[in-house]
């Protein structure tokens, strides 16, 4: 299904949502996306690691009036009656808050559970209580562990490799006991590396793109860790966010209680990927192209190769990912210079063709 099919189909019907870890990353795309399409929508988060400026983005980017359907909720989904208050009157949850790291998972794994198992069992238990009618949550690609099939399908996981890992699939099946005892509707989805505006590039836990965009505009050292081999299957936010909705929305009894891959479904190298960052930066200043990565170990708790097999998401829930991971890069790159630029050279120019907001837009 198109991406503006999907978004026609969300249009059709108000309802109202709740997007946990609502600040977030894929969080605010999610908010912004719905907000656009004319949708209520309950914001949940604590802040721990999502940012305040996202929804303020947000809020900028669909105006005042659209603006007007979003409420905020200031809380942490270890506390169940936070969740509770949080689902009251919502139709569809959107689950997008967790401890999302796997080192920080292997330094407090107790953290990591905390939030990501404990908050998770929270959520779904308020969501029965209060009679929400589609339970949508962020699974990982992380859960495939030490699999050893490429490309990875839904069906075949391996052994878990980080603390993270583990918490990511104890919700799958807490989410196939509560379909299968309490009737709740869920739908799980596999993120595979999603990157895009938004992600923070500050802090040790950093995602590696918005931390090489960063360090390369900035002139500092790029990091690889490995020999840049490893190779990952990278996502674009609007690909996740169109997923996100067919999942909420399809009406195929055969879709749902079941788990997903949110992937473009093909590899990239991180090699691959710092000459690919490198060279869309080179277009605001030439003199990074000279720049080069600086490797050191591999990362303990990292899959060596990642990649998806999206043919059960393009069955069941009609997803058809329209951003690959170089157009994808182009609007992230453009985004990021906008907000980094140093005052000592680059001027956050548009790329070429760079005519629209890096968010999901929805015409009036």
């Amino acid at each position: 299904m198109s991406r503006d099919k999907v978004f026609e189909t969300v249009r059709g019907q108000h309802r109202t949502w709740l997007v946990t870890g609502a600040a977030g990353f894929i969080g605010s795309h999610l908010v912004e996306a719905l907000l656009k399409l004319d949708q209520s929508v309950v914001a949940l988060d604590n802040y721990s690691t999502g940012r305040r400026e996202n929804l303020a983005q947000v809020r900028e980017a669909v105006g005042a009036a659209r603006a007007a359907s979003l409420r905020m909720i200031e809380g942490d989904i270890r506390d169940f009656e936070t969740c509770v208050a949080a689902c009251r009157g919502v139709d569809v949850v959107l689950h997008e808050a967790a401890i999302g790291s796997v080192p920080r998972s292997m330094e407090d794994p107790l953290a990591t559970n905390a939030t990501n198992i404990d908050g998770f069992l929270n959520m779904l238990t308020a969501a029965r209580d209060t009679g929400v009618k589609r339970f949508v949550y962020a699974a990982s690609s992380s859960t495939y562990g030490d699999a050893r099939r490429l490309p990875f399908v839904e069906a075949e996981i391996g052994k878990p490799l980080s603390p993270y890992a583990l918490t990511k699939y104890v919700d799958e099946l807490y989410a196939g006991v509560f379909a299968r005892c309490f009737g709740v509707q869920t739908v799980g989805l596999r993120y595979f590396n999603v990157f895009g505006p938004r992600q923070d590039p500050e802090g040790a836990y950093a995602a590696v793109i918005p931390k090489w965009i960063a360090a390369l505009i900035h002139n500092q050292e790029a990091w690889i860790n490995g020999d840049g081999t490893t190779a990952r299957d990278f996502c674009y936010v609007d690909n996740v966010v169109q997923a996100n909705l067919l999942a909420a929305t399809t009406d195929d009894p055969a879709a749902v209680n079941e788990v997903y891959n949110v992937a473009f479904g093909a590899q990239t190298t991180l090699e691959e990927l710092f000459q690919m960052i490198r060279l869309l930066l080179a277009a605001y200043d030439p003199a990074i192209m000279a720049r080069r990565p600086v490797h050191r170990d591999f990362r303990p708790g990292d899959m060596h190769i990642s990649q998806a097999d999206i043919g059960k998401a393009q069955t069941l829930l009609r997803y058809d990912p329209a951003w690959d991971v170089r157009e994808g890069m182009k609007w992230t790159v453009d985004a990021y210079v906008d907000a980094l630029s140093s005052p000592s050279g680059m001027q956050p120019i548009r790329l070429p063709g760079a005519v629209r907001d890096a968010a999901p837009e929805v015409q009036s």
